[in-house]
């Protein structure tokens, strides 16, 4: 799942809910594993499959007129439970970015730890992008992490997202923080020398 980050433009999934938890991302029943593989597989699963298993055409990962590795959700998306396993089936499942005008700070850092892009817009912005991709499925947005903006191309219109330093350092380079470290090594070997 690591993948260097730059410029992102796809067409988009929309899911216009508020308070997205993550036992809706994904159920509980799911949390056994400890393995990231599978996870996509199982992303919305109570909203997308119906008790038989069979997929329910009226959810949005079931209509094939929608696509893209940009998830658009609505306002306080990832609430409830911190479950790491919530962004291990958002990346699982193919997105790169999940677009929202509010995260929660758990579910946000989860998400960055699994080399998914959290970007926070304004309910404005987001409602543009509802209405557009409403509109015209294959609509395209593009996510700039070097310059942290998202535009809507559609109509032109962008915002300036915020992302700490360091995560955005680290989805640029592709390194999970265990990389970031060795990346160091010899500047940490070299504080505890001359720290002795």
């Amino acid at each position: 799942m690591k993948q260097k980050f730059d410029i992102i433009t796809s067409s988009c999934v929309p899911l216009p809910l508020e308070n997205i938890d993550t036992d809706q991302i994904i159920p509980s029943r799911y949390l056994k594993a400890t393995d990231k593989k599978g996870f996509g597989d199982n992303l919305f699963r109570d909203w997308r499959y119906n008790e038989d298993g069979s997929a329910r055409q009226d959810f949005v990962l079931n209509d094939p007129s929608y696509g893209g590795c940009i998830l658009v959700a609505g306002k306080n998306f990832g609430c409830g439970s911190s479950r790491e396993h919530a962004a291990w089936a958002i990346a699982g499942y193919g997105f790169r970015v999940v677009i929202s005008s509010f995260f929660a700070d758990i579910h946000k850092n989860n998400e960055l730890n699994n080399f998914v892009l959290p970007v926070a817009v304004s309910e404005k912005f987001l409602k543009e992008l509802f209405d557009c991709i409403d509109g015209d499925h294959q609509t395209q947005v593009r996510v700039d992490l070097p310059r942290q903006t998202v535009t809507n191309l559609a109509t032109g219109h962008g915002e300036h997202f915020e992302i700490n330093g360091y995560k955005k350092h680290c989805l640029t380079n592709g390194l999970d923080d265990i990389d970031y470290l060795l990346e160091n090594k010899d500047k940490i070997e070299a504080w505890e020398q001359s720290n002795k």
